[in-house]
């Protein structure tokens, strides 16, 4: 479907009642994509249009489409099968950067420059502290990396060139975490940036939940507390988005599914000094979250009761889909895309 198509697909979609069962034009919907890969759970997404997008999930696995879903390529980095990639970030159709979770050496990151036919691990934690959760990237060189606490603060992990080399950041800049207070990597949304540098960071686990931004590029952080429960290891912000340096969207819950999860959602208006809570949150743990393309009100959240549609930026939200998704990234040309469990791979169709 051409973008102007989509557009109005979307424009639909932003329009729809809540309940909406009377015959009519088709409504935009998650069209499930076969991966062939059905033991796979995919927590890293990278939409780089409606025909490209890159997946990674667990078994270090990592695919490929460059026709909208119809097939996908394995490009899984060799040696990897022990590893879980829980973010991933593409370029374009050639160039990506993902992310291994986990104590220590599991904690890594490849980069490939062929669309996946060849890796070059980058990095690799060797401090047994540190666990990293999230990438994010300002251009196609600059970017971070953010693990859990370790001595007492978050770390930050930096490159200049493009994934191809890493250092990790002075701390001195950093606020001290809180007790138990850490990262989730649910959705490869922990960690996000908008324009050149401005980050945000999503935390849980402890007495509050917080998102921590910084506006250059790491070096220095300020904590904001955000208006969604935590107190548990379970609970918290599990993702953020901003449609630019100013207007970002917060989701999470308490990921158990025997657990309520009564306030989901949150925005901000002032780049995260302030977060409000959402006058009609969606109705269980979210975390994944993502800005409609070109929309000033517009956004999907998806988690694995459904997905939920905002057109007010935030305030209110409703469910329009019971599928089951861990993330979701929309790219500039309207293609949006959403994976999780049991291979589950969809774009938004009308």
């Amino acid at each position: 479907m051409a973008a102007a198509a989509c557009g109005a697909a979307l424009a639909v979609l932003t329009a729809l009642p809540a309940q909406a069962h009377t015959p009519g034009p088709a409504v935009p919907h998650w069209d499930l994509k076969d991966t062939g890969a059905p033991a796979v759970r995919f927590r890293g997404l990278a939409a780089v249009d409606r025909a490209t997008a890159w997946v990674a999930g667990t078994q270090g696995t990592v695919l490929r489409t460059a026709d909208g879903g119809a097939s996908w390529r394995n490009v899984s980095p060799p040696g990897a099968a022990d590893l879980q990639f829980r973010d991933i970030e593409a370029f374009d159709a050639r160039r990506a950067v993902v992310l291994a979770i986990g104590e220590g050496e599991a904690s890594r990151v490849y980069r490939t420059e062929d669309g996946g036919a060849t890796w070059t691990e980058s990095f690799r934690n060797t401090d047994a502290h540190a666990f990293y959760d999230c990438l994010a990237f300002f251009d196609r060189r600059h970017g971070l990396a953010v693990s859990d606490p370790v001595d007492g603060r978050f770390r930050i992990l930096s490159t200049s060139d493009g994934g191809r080399s890493w250092k990790v950041l002075p701390d001195a800049g950093m606020p001290a975490a809180l007790d138990g207070e850490a990262g989730f990597a649910a959705s490869g949304q922990c960690l996000v940036a908008s324009g050149a540098r401005d980050v945000w960071l999503a935390t849980g686990g402890a007495a509050r939940a917080r998102v921590l931004h910084s506006s250059d590029r790491g070096l220095t952080w300020t904590a904001t507390d955000a208006p969604i429960p935590a107190g548990d290891p379970a609970r918290g912000v599990f993702a953020l988005a901003f449609r630019d340096r100013v207007h970002g969207l917060a989701v999470g819950g308490d990921y158990r599914a025997d657990q309520p999860s009564p306030q989901t959602a949150a925005t901000t208006g002032d780049a995260g000094r302030t977060w409000r809570a959402a006058a009609t949150p969606p109705p269980a743990y979210r975390s994944g979250v993502a800005w409609l393309p070109h929309s000033r009100t517009a956004a999907l959240a998806v988690g694995p009761t459904g997905t939920d549609l905002t057109t007010d930026a935030g305030r209110t939200w409703r469910t329009v889909d019971p599928g089951s998704y861990d993330t979701v990234d929309c790219a500039p040309d309207l293609g949006c895309w959403a994976a999780g469990e049991q291979g589950r791979v969809a774009r938004l169709e009308n």
